[in-house]
């Protein structure tokens, strides 16, 4: 199957937003929130995941890489952002005790469709992410992913992808910052025409 990579945008955000709601809300409703500064609020003024999500990606304050089918269906994405619009990250206070240079980028999240998963929708959305990343001038770009050789690492456990996707990306790894997690970065280009 080949697939299209979209930018996250207004255009694209119904998509998006069917994809979502075809998956009951992605992990019990996230909405791919949980790294954006609004995961700990629930106050009255919060209008919850959905219009939070709606909102950023309408201000152009949410990116993300999503895949589509031969069918025009979004089958899965790649999140990504500047540090301050993605600060929440996996492991913080381990990555904090030596943290690396502050990234221009951040990876995130990535979402299949559970009817899709093994169909290299993961690869092509982070492919997609970085050439919107190239596209948006470039600079270092990290994650903090799972190394899944020699484990049985279950897929909806891997919403950050594996170590081994991102090192056929020519990412390399940093440190290690959990029993199975890794911070890996690399260094994109920019895109010059």
């Amino acid at each position: 199957m080949s697939y299209t990579i979209r930018p996250l945008d207004a255009s694209t955000w119904a998509a998006f937003a069917e994809l979502v709601e075809r998956n009951n809300g992605i992990f019990g409703g996230c909405w791919c929130m949980g790294f954006h500064p609004e995961r700990l609020q629930r106050d009255a003024s919060y209008p919850g995941n959905p219009a939070a999500k709606e909102a950023r990606v309408r201000q152009g304050r949410a990116h993300a890489a999503l895949v589509f089918d031969d069918d025009e269906i979004a089958q899965g994405w790649c999140q990504y952002g500047s540090p301050d619009e993605l600060p929440a990250i996996k492991h913080r206070r381990e990555y904090d005790k030596d943290a690396p240079s502050r990234p221009d980028w951040r990876i995130t999240c990535f979402y299949v469709d559970t009817k899709h998963r093994g169909q290299g929708v993961a690869r092509a959305a982070l492919g997609g992410a970085l050439e919107q990343i190239a596209a948006a001038g470039g600079g270092l770009v990290e994650a903090i992913s799972e190394v899944t050789a020699g484990r049985d690492a279950p897929g909806r456990f891997l919403f950050s992808a594996s170590v081994e996707l991102f090192e056929d990306h020519g990412f390399g790894r940093l440190r290690q910052v959990g029993k199975h997690a890794w911070i890996v970065s690399k260094v994109v280009g920019p895109d010059t025409p």
